[in-house]
């Protein structure tokens, strides 16, 4: 089976504006995303970014890296992603956000199998909230899942919630923006043309699948990885990436 890498990646982020332009350690955050998934290409596995942007589309290209152009109308990065498959063939798209410089290329790896083994799922994945994240931080999504770690529900508030007991001990889930699709699963999704109504109030793109019944394998990752939303983000990111440059 042959799978598809897609970075989505644009200027107007509300949050950080041009963020994928934004430096961290010397390098733009897209370039790092790249570089993160770079060891995956191979004759089965291919990567290309899409965006709105020619800013982002020259930077990535100028580094012998593939990119192509998509619509300023994309509501969400995987609206950008169903786009790119309708104009490059592939059996697995894989949806690695641009603002997760930190990915580890065997995470990546991780949903791919996921979407072999679980076909008729939207994959998606998630890891353990650090102690060093606040629960309250609007920016990272929290979420609950079945016993068969299918997803419940994600939210930006805390979630569960705790009628009685203290919710000192809890061991929080949050998402991370790695996710696996079908081309199918990517035409329903993209055909909606706007946000679900809880997608639009959590402004969480994978709501959307919940909204109208699809089911979403949640899968754990044992590595950690930060987004970067926030300037603050790119600071402790970049901090990071002195870390591990220095050992």
């Amino acid at each position: 089976m042959n799978s598809l890498i897609v970075i989505p990646a644009r200027l107007k982020s509300s949050r950080l504006p041009s963020k994928p332009l934004k430096k961290i350690y010397g390098k733009e955050l897209i370039l790092r995303v790249l570089e993160a998934c770079e060891s995956l290409e191979s004759k089965n596995i291919k990567m290309i970014v899409a965006t709105d942007s020619k800013k982002i589309f020259d930077l990535v290209n100028s580094h012998k890296f593939k990119a192509i152009m998509t619509s300023k109308k994309c509501v969400t990065g995987t609206d950008r992603v169903a786009e790119v498959a309708k104009k490059v063939k592939a059996d697995i798209y894989i949806n690695v956000q641009g603002d997760e410089p930190l990915i580890n290329s065997s995470d990546v790896k991780k949903i791919i199998y996921a979407k072999k083994n679980f076909p008729k799922h939207i994959i998606c994945a998630y890891s353990y909230l650090r102690n060093s994240e606040n629960v309250n931080n609007k920016n990272i999504p929290k979420l609950v899942l079945n016993k068969k770690s299918e997803l419940l529900y994600i939210s930006r508030s805390p979630i569960p919630g705790f009628k009685k007991q203290s919710r000192k001990n809890y061991k929080y889930l949050k998402q991370v923006c790695l996710y696996g699709f079908n081309k199918n699963e990517l035409n329903l999704f993209s055909s909606f043309k706007k946000k679900t109504d809880l997608e639009n109030l959590e402004d969480i793109e994978i709501l959307r699948y919940l909204e109208i019944g699809k089911k979403v394998k949640m899968i754990k990752l044992n590595s950690q990885s930060y987004a970067v939303d926030t300037y603050k983000d790119l600071k402790k990111v970049e901090n990071i990436f002195k870390t591990l440059q220095k050992k």
